[in-house]
């Protein structure tokens, strides 16, 4: 498939508004798509590569502005790009507005249209982008993406930067590309959707459906090195839980970051191989985690999927704070000095594959005993009470505050496990103060003292059926003058514009945020205030893709 004829079909689905022809108009694509099907479905969402896949192309808005900066010519500069983003809102309509060159030439010497980029070739040198490496890596980097701004037509440059930076900007989702999979290929819904969860791989997923039909689909399952998304929770009481369930099971929840531990099969039969470790965003963390990876490797016997939270403890072994743990997260360079500042522990409560067998299917009671049994006698198991009574719930949760940690998980204890599901199943108790988390879009440089600070926060929550954000309000409550470095540190290379000592930025940090009442209001464009709202910290283990929805503020303040 060529990548205007790609460009074109994209600029179609952006042109509709209802959500079936959306639908409609993606299954049009994929069952267009040949040979091509797996890029297309990923690049359809803004992807290049899988979401379990820990590649990235690692090109920030500035590396993006530099490259069509020069492929637009000798008189175009930086600055003329950001001065077009602020007139016109975003990146893939400044890149359209240009003439890039190599294109028309090769198209006036008339063949028949055989010139010209395919999909295929943007994809093998976007992953050539992404392995480019090392000194130098970056002026390569501008290299190769000045190389396919430089044969595209302007429609093709406005979803090639869009691509680029990881914002297709054209109302399809992941539901709508499940549902194009279904529509398609002719495969029943809940196939794909399994199918989806067990992969993470849309690509995958498509070519499977079009190829093996339910059957291939139903054989896809989970692989070890293969991450999958995290089952959630939400907020929620004991009597919330025994009026569902009649029964809960009880664990403490725990104020560390999210893992999934891979352990492969080893050479020798009764051995384990590799141990990885990845993130609720499923980047792989193993480096940062020698110690958990050295007691893994001490403990567990059999090739498995643990699912379970990193926690900071203090010498006689009690919690720390969650931001100790993002020390370890964050550390590239020194590992074993910080390993020796912030000791880890292990704190597992699910087991998602054990061998050959897939434990996703099975209830939470059957999956906690394979997970007794991998981590055997190690006090790395979570308790796990189950329970009718709620008195016996509010004093598990009372021995658990006690004890420092944040509150207690309810679970369905006939629930089966579902990758990237936040349904009934799972409840979270926390009596502290509510907190959501908040997709940075946007900044205003501080003042007096503080004017090389990125000091005011604008904050947004998702909308996942337009692909865009929408804002709730700003914070600047909580964060100290250390801490403000550290966040301009972070979020400047993500800078997209500047206006005066407004700055907007491309939304890939979360933060979390406290908050004492969810207000409506016409200031911000999800209708909705945070009332006091105060900066907890940065939650680098979550994307903005795991941020708040409009809809689950919605219910939040309904709740309320």
């Amino acid at each position: 498939m060529k990548f205007t004829t790609f460009a074109d079909r994209l600029d179609e689905i952006e042109a509709e508004s209802g959500d079936l022809e959306t639908i409609q108009q993606v299954a049009a694509l994929l069952a267009a798509a040949d040979a091509e099907l797996p890029v297309v479905a990923r690049f359809v969402q803004g992807r290049v590569f899988p979401a379990w896949s820990t590649s990235t192309l690692d090109i920030g808005p500035s590396l993006c502005y530099t490259a069509i900066a020069r492929a637009a010519g000798p008189n175009v500069s930086t600055d003329d790009i950001e001065s077009q983003l602020a007139d016109r809102g975003e990146i893939g309509a400044v890149a359209e507005s240009y003439e890039f060159g190599d294109q028309q030439g090769l198209a006036a010497f008339g063949s028949g249209g055989t010139t010209g980029l395919t999909i295929t070739e943007v994809d093998d040198e976007l992953r050539a982008l992404a392995a480019t490496d090392g000194a130098g890596s970056q002026d390569q980097k501008i290299d190769r993406l000045f190389g396919l701004f430089r044969q595209c037509s302007p429609l093709e440059a406005r979803y090639l930067a869009r691509l680029v930076l990881g914002e297709m900007r054209i109302g399809v989702g992941e539901g709508a590309v499940r549902d194009a999979i279904s529509e398609a290929f002719d495969q029943p819904p809940e196939a794909v959707s399994r199918a989806l969860q067990v992969t993470n791989d849309y690509g995958e997923v498509a070519a499977v459906a079009r190829d093996e039909g339910q059957a291939g689909l139903d054989s896809l399952d989970l692989e070890l090195g293969r991450p999958v998304q995290s089952m959630l929770a939400q907020a929620g009481t004991a009597a919330d839980a025994l009026d569902s369930w009649g029964e809960a099971a009880a664990e403490i929840k725990f104020d560390g970051a999210r893992v999934q531990i891979h352990v492969e099969e080893g050479e020798e039969p009764d051995g384990i191989g590799m141990v990885s470790i990845y993130s609720r965003n499923m980047d792989d963390v193993t480096a940062a985690l020698p110690d958990i990876v050295d007691f893994v490797e001490r403990t567990v016997t059999d090739p498995c999927i643990i699912d379970g939270e990193v926690v900071a403890v203090d010498d006689t072994g009690d919690p720390l704070p969650f931001q100790h743990v993002l020390r370890r997260f964050r550390r590239k360079h020194d590992i074993e000095q910080m390993r020796d500042e912030v000791e880890l522990r292990l704190d597992a409560f699910d087991c998602l594959r054990v061998g050959s067998q897939s434990l996703l299917t099975k209830t939470l009671g059957e999956r906690h005993r394979h997970l007794v049994n991998v981590l055997g006698d190690s006090d790395a198991v979570a308790d796990l009470l189950l329970s009718d009574n709620p008195d016996e719930l509010a004093a598990f949760e009372a021995d658990a505050l006690e004890a420092g940690h944040e509150g207690i998980m309810l679970k369905n204890p006939q629930s089966t496990y579902s990758p990237g599901d936040r349904g009934q199943n799972w409840l979270k108790r926390k009596p502290d103060v509510e907190t959501v988390d908040l997709v940075v879009t946007g900044a205003e440089w501080g003042e007096g003292r503080r004017a090389s600070f990125l000091g005011t926060f604008l904050l947004s929550v998702r909308e996942p059926e337009t692909d865009s954000y929408r804002t709730i309000g700003k914070v600047a409550t909580g964060i100290t003058d250390e801490k403000l470095a550290e966040l301009t540190d972070l979020l400047e290379p993500e800078i997209q514009s500047e206006s005066g000592q407004t700055v907007d930025i491309h939304p890939s940090v979360v933060f979390e945020v406290g908050y004492e009442e969810i207000q409506p209001s016409p200031t911000y464009s999800s209708g909705y205030a945070l009332r006091f709202p105060r900066f907890i910290t940065v939650r680098t283990d979550k994307s903005p893709a795991d941020a708040e929805t409009v809809e689950r503020i919605e219910r939040l303040a309904e709740s309320q």
